[in-house]
């Protein structure tokens, strides 16, 4: 199997070249969330969580993120510790950007939720 891919590989030129711009774009991706990880405060970390948790699993029942994670979990996904997301919920939920309902949550403001994100992004440009 392996021998039939590397020849398709060699002789398909075009497939070749959309794997590598493919892998370069994942590669890419992977360096901006790290760097995003090394550099954003933790507050916009969990938001960009939030919204990429959005994207990835959609919303359901009212606007609900799709998928229900612990505070444990969250934290995982944003690079921090539980104490620090369940602070930074409870500011969101303070400044009327998310509701929480158990595991549930739900973006109430999405353009704020994204400011918290963007400044940070425009600071992480100049670098």
């Amino acid at each position: 199997m392996l021998g039939f891919f590397d020849s398709t590989l060699r002789v398909n030129t075009g497939l070749t070249y959309n794997f590598m711009m493919f892998f370069a774009s994942e590669l890419q991706e992977a360096e901006k969330k790290m760097r995003n990880m090394a550099h954003m405060p933790v507050k916009g970390r969990i938001a960009q969580a939030l919204i990429s948790l959005q994207q990835q699993f959609g919303t359901k029942d009212g606007g609900i993120i799709g998928i229900e994670l612990s505070r444990h979990d969250l934290a995982s996904f944003a690079g921090s510790t539980y104490e620090t997301v369940f602070r930074v919920i409870n500011e969101l939920v303070k400044e009327g950007i998310v509701s929480v309902n158990g595991k549930k949550i739900l973006v109430i403001n999405h353009d704020a939720l994204t400011m918290l994100t963007l400044d940070t992004n425009l600071q992480l440009q100049k670098i």
